[in-house]
C-alpha cells in the first residue's frame, strides 16, 4: 500500500515549497484538489500550468495520485439538474480527466453525487448510470478513472453505502469507472467490516483515510484506522491510503500533516 495526502491540507495556491516536507515525512503521492492549486480550474486552465505543477511534484519526490473535490469551484455543475447542467458537468468531467492524465494521475473522486433532490432514487440510478457510461467512453484512452465515493447522510442524500457505489459500477461496466471507500462515511454506514472490503475488492481502486470534521487522523475517536488498514491489506489492496484532512495551523499546517502521517503509516501498512 502507497500513502498520500490531499492538498487541501496545505496552504491555498501556494504549497509548492510544502511539497517536499511531504516527501521527508515518508508520503509517495499527493491527491489534488484542483481548486486549491489553480483559481480557474476550467477555461482558464491550460497545458503550461497544469505541467508547471506536475513538475514541482514530481521534483519533490512525490508523484500525483489523481483529483478529487473536483465540483468546489463548480457546484452548479449537477447531474441531477436539467439537461443543460449535465451537459455540461460531462464536458467538465472530460475535462478534469484530461488534466489528471497529464499531470500522471488516475483517480477521480465523486463524492456520492451530492443532491438528487425530487428525483426518486431508482430515476436518480439509472441517470447516473447513463452518465457514467457515456463519460467512461468519453474518457477511455486517457488512462484514468472516475470513483464513487459513497458519503453519509449529511453530505448526500444519493450513494450512501459502498454496496451501492458497487452496485452503478457493475452496471457500467467500463474501465473508466471504479470505487473509491471513505473512511468516516465506512463509519457512518456501519460498513466497517471485512465483508464489505471483500464485496469491492476487485472495484475498489482508491481509499480515503479520514476523519468527521476532517481532523488529524485520530482525533475523533471514532474510527479503528487500524482495523481498515487490516481489511485493506486482507483483500491484497495495493493503492494509495490518502490523508483527507484540513489545513490544520495556518502558519504551521506540517504539524498536523505529521501526527496524521504517523498514524497512516502505522495503521495502513
Amino acid at each position: 500500500m502507497k500513502h498520500a495526502i490531499s492538498n487541501i491540507a496545505l496552504t491555498a495556491y501556494r504549497h509548492a515549497d510544502e511539497l517536499s516536507r511531504l516527501a521527508a515525512l515518508g508520503l509517495d503521492g499527493i491527491e489534488v484538489a484542483p481548486s486549491r492549486v489553480w483559481e480557474n480550474t476550467w477555461d482558464g486552465l491550460d497545458a503550461v500550468q497544469v505541467s508547471t505543477y506536475r513538475r514541482q511534484v514530481e521534483s519533490a519526490g512525490l508523484e500525483v495520485v489523481g483529483l478529487h473535490s473536483l465540483l468546489f469551484d463548480h457546484p452548479e455543475l449537477e447531474l441531477f439538474g436539467d439537461r443543460d447542467h449535465r451537459d455540461r458537468l460531462l464536458e467538465f468531467f472530460v475535462h478534469l480527466s484530461a488534466v489528471c492524465r497529464d499531470l500522471g494521475g488516475r483517480t477521480l473522486i465523486w463524492g456520492g453525487g451530492r443532491r438528487r433532490g425530487k428525483v426518486p432514487m431508482e430515476e436518480a440510478i439509472d441517470r447516473a448510470i447513463d452518465f457514467f457510461t457515456v463519460l467512461a467512453d468519453r474518457i477511455d484512452g486517457h488512462g484514468t478513472c472516475f470513483c464513487i465515493e459513497p458519503l453519509g447522510h449529511n453530505d448526500t442524500d444519493f450513494i450512501h453505502s459502498v454496496l451501492e457505489s458497487k452496485r452503478i459500477v457493475e452496471a457500467v461496466g467500463r474501465p473508466g469507472l471504479k470505487v473509491q471507500i471513505d473512511a468516516k462515511a465506512l463509519v457512518a454506514g456501519e460498513e466497517l467490516a471485512l465483508e464489505t472490503f471483500r464485496a469491492v475488492a476487485g472495484d475498489l481502486v482508491h481509499y480515503h483515510a479520514n476523519e468527521p470534521g476532517f481532523g488529524v487522523l485520530g482525533s475523533s475517536g471514532k474510527i479503528d484506522h487500524h482495523a481498515a488498514g487490516k481489511f485493506l491489506m486482507e483483500i491484497g489492496y495495493v493503492g494509495y491510503a490518502s490523508i483527507e484532512q484540513k489545513m490544520i495551523g495556518e502558519e504551521n499546517p506540517l504539524g498536523a500533516i505529521g501526527k496524521s502521517v504517523s498514524l497512516l503509516k502505522e495503521a495502513y501498512g
